[in-house]
């Protein structure tokens, strides 16, 4: 069995894991997102570690005090945005770019914002064959002003509270999913409508906050 195959192999035994426990907040998986992490080679953004590593239902650190989610995580945050596939998406916090090339598979475009400037630099050769991604580097409590409204914003760190600004951001009728919260963090899911957001929590969850925006570094 070559690389891919086995890398093919031990993405299936995942998926198959993950799709065995219903997600938080919905009725059941979209096949579309199970699909989606089938086809995204979780191995190819996580260089230095081993395969059967990188298939592990389990965060590993990217540096710099960031880490790549749990693939359950990452699935369960992917499947409360519920895409259709039409869709603007704004993610904050690009990290090594495996979300956003989740995201990239179920919607129409991505923009994605990462504030520490060597992961963006990596990130971006990474996702340079990805042709509906734009990544930027950039303070994400400013959210991406220039390109809203998005149909569904993600953050994949967790501020103390939601900024109202990255709210703005989202178009009416739009979908907004965060971890929220310092020493205990909920994932909750945000619908604008008109004026007002509503907001539900989904389920308890660990993750770094969101870096500062003093810790952010100009690419060489």
């Amino acid at each position: 069995m070559d690389i891919e195959e086995e890398a093919f192999a031990l993405r299936e035994a995942l998926v198959s894991n993950i799709a065995a426990e219903p997600p938080w907040g919905d009725v059941s998986w979209s096949p579309r997102v199970l699909d989606a992490l089938r086809r995204v080679p979780r191995h190819e953004f996580l260089p230095g570690v081993s395969l059967e590593d990188a298939y592990q239902d389990e965060p590993h650190p990217i540096g710099f005090g960031q880490t790549i989610s749990q693939p359950t995580v990452v699935a369960l945050m992917t499947n409360a945005l519920l895409l259709s596939g039409s869709e603007r998406v704004l993610e904050i916090g690009t990290g090594c770019g495996y979300q956003t090339a989740i995201l990239a598979e179920l919607c129409a475009e991505v923009d994605t914002i990462e504030i520490v400037a060597e992961l963006w630099r990596d990130a971006a050769i990474r996702l340079a064959r990805v042709p509906n991604v734009r990544t930027h580097l950039g303070d994400g409590h400013a959210g991406l002003p220039e390109r809203a409204p998005f149909d569904r914003i993600l953050l994949t760190a967790a501020p103390s509270a939601v900024p109202i600004r990255i709210c703005e951001q989202l178009a009416d009728g739009g979908l907004l999913v965060a971890p929220v919260g310092t020493f205990s963090q909920d994932l909750v899911r945000i619908r604008r409508k008109g004026f007002r957001f509503v907001e539900e929590k989904l389920g308890a969850v660990r993750f770094v906050p969101m870096v500062d925006a003093d810790c952010a570094r100009e690419p060489d």
